[in-house]
């Protein structure tokens, strides 16, 4: 073979008791998505650079490192559910420049890095969050952010601010225990809106949705939870 006409590019990984293969031969490639569910991954592989979907579920892969998805400008979206992941360095998605949703439920993640401001859907349901995984005004800047899911967690708290685009948040089976009336009104604005949160849902948490009436005066919908 002419070896002028080989890639150069080197996108091969090994697994436990296998040799070196190439990731588009362990997992499936069409077009820019790459499908690694259920290959018995212990890490990232490496990808095509024009890869825009990824798809590792049901794998063993236990930490996100800052270079697994290093100078990857085209990827949209990354779905890791159902591994064993306790860590994600900080930097790991934050320069993702079209990264849209993050799906890493059913893992045991204990804090969440830094993501990039254009994200559409978070889904970090069944993890280890708890009082401190999620930092401060953390989605404060998403600015497109449609779908939060943050559904058994530990929580104790909902993430504030939320964006006003956000039309979907699931924070089922945590520990909040108080909303206040500005949780999602404004209360400098008695003719406020939030038209486009229509899902909410806070059943499975210690709190009595029916003692704080006023905080839901802004929404379409009366949030879904404990009534007595």
């Amino acid at each position: 073979m002419n070896t002028t006409m080989m890639s150069t590019v080197d996108n091969s990984y090994c697994t436990p008791g296998m040799k070196r293969l190439p990731t588009c031969l362990l997992c499936t490639c069409l077009g820019g998505s790459v499908y690694c569910d259920d290959v018995k991954l212990e890490t990232v592989p490496p990808l095509p650079k024009d890869t825009t979907h990824f798809y590792a579920r049901f794998n063993k892969i236990k930490k996100i490192n800052k270079s697994d998805f290093a100078e990857m400008n085209k990827l949209m979206r990354i779905d890791l559910t159902s591994n064993q992941i306790t860590e994600i360095d900080e930097d790991a998605f934050r320069s993702l420049p079209a990264l849209e949703e993050l799906v890493v439920r059913e893992n045991k993640i204990r804090q969440l890095p830094e993501l990039p401001h254009g994200m559409t859907l978070i889904d970090a349901s069944h993890n280890n969050l708890g009082s401190k995984g999620i930092k401060p005004e953390a989605f404060k800047e998403m600015s497109n952010l449609l779908y939060l899911y943050l559904t058994d967690n530990n929580l104790d708290h909902i993430p504030l601010p939320l964006p006003h685009t956000l039309r979907s948040l699931h924070l089922q089976n945590n520990n909040i225990q108080m909303i206040h009336e500005d949780t999602f009104c404004n209360l400098k604005d008695i003719n406020y809106i939030r038209k486009a949160l229509e899902d909410i849902r806070l059943d499975g948490n210690p709190i009595n949705i029916s003692k704080t009436p006023q905080a839901y005066v802004c929404l379409p919908r009366v949030p879904v939870g404990r009534l007595y």
